[in-house]
């Protein structure tokens, strides 16, 4: 896997993932909003964590800085 998501993407994912992961446990949902807020943060944390998105790697989308590397 080639690094797609670099500098502020990639924080900007932890970012929102871990805020969304606070509003999906301490926020009273109902069971199915709870359940789509926590696979939503758990995605975004996890392309922020190893630098790599799927989607971005479909459309061509590249925001890492070192190009190759990863």
């Amino acid at each position: 896997m080639k690094c797609n998501v670099g500098g502020i993407d990639r924080t900007g994912r932890i970012v929102i993932g871990i805020v969304l992961l606070l509003v999906g446990l301490a926020t009273p949902l109902d069971m199915i909003w709870r359940v789509v807020v926590l696979i939503v943060a758990a995605i975004a944390l996890l392309t922020g964590i190893v630098r790599f998105c799927p989607v971005n790697a479909i459309f061509g989308i590249n925001t890492c800085e070192r190009e190759g590397k990863g």
